[in-house]
């Protein structure tokens, strides 16, 4: 009796890890099809992004993106307005604090459109993480942790909601050139169920930089 008590309670979980057990295909297929069909709903939008740089944790820039997708269906990025709270050196020196503010613009830009590589991954991209990623499930969220996924060494880890397939966080650690730099996405969804990024936090400790970024003013294109 105890043999046959045994042998169905280890059948039980056996039969328990086997649907535990995430089928990283069909999940992979899953998320590319959801992020496929949320993009092309996106499409329609244009949004800002307003960025906060901190550096020595004292807000030194803000810069504010516009954003909106070609015909040809590619993200495109340009920076409408840039403010500093430094103030002005007159002469030589106001000119060499020209140069050296261009020269920081210029690395934020590229933090943020490292940022915009983990936000906006290709179908490829996705399809190569999930089949590598370890796979779990968490507080009713799917969670995948990579690496090596944009940038060879790096560190990605994303919360998906299993209802709709669609990204509620992303977290990664990366580089830009030989600097770290680390990175939390936070994603919201509007009225019509369209799933859109909403905050985006960059730290890079070598620069003794963060930026704060939020997107805003989400409207439908007028074409």
């Amino acid at each position: 009796m105890k043999t046959k008590i045994c042998t169905v309670l280890l059948s039980l979980i056996v039969l328990s890890s086997a649907y535990a057990q995430i089928d990283k295909d069909a999940l992979s297929l899953s998320i590319s099809k959801a992020e496929e069909a949320n993009n092309q709903k996106l499409k329609q939008y244009t949004w800002k992004r307003n960025s906060d740089v901190f550096i020595d944790s004292q807000l030194k820039l803000t810069t504010l993106t516009l954003f909106s997708f070609s015909t040809d269906g590619k993200l495109e990025t340009k920076i409408i307005d840039a403010e500093t709270t430094v103030k002005k050196k007159p002469g030589v020196r106001g000119a060499m604090q020209k140069n050296a503010a261009e020269d920081k613009l210029d690395y934020i830009e590229k933090a943020l459109a490292l940022s915009l590589k983990y936000a906006f991954m290709s179908k490829g991209e996705l399809l190569d993480f999930i089949s590598k990623a370890k796979v779990t499930e968490k507080n009713g969220l799917i969670e995948a942790i990579g690496y090596d996924v944009v940038v060879k060494g790096d560190r990605l880890l994303i919360l998906v909601d299993p209802k709709t397939y669609l990204y509620t966080y992303k977290e990664f650690s990366s580089l830009l050139g030989a600097d770290k730099v680390d990175g939390k996405l936070n994603y919201g969804k509007f009225s019509n169920g369209t799933n859109h990024g909403s905050t985006t936090m960059l730290n890079m400790p070598v620069q003794k930089m963060a930026i704060e970024a939020k997107n805003i003013d989400y409207s439908i294109r007028v074409n």
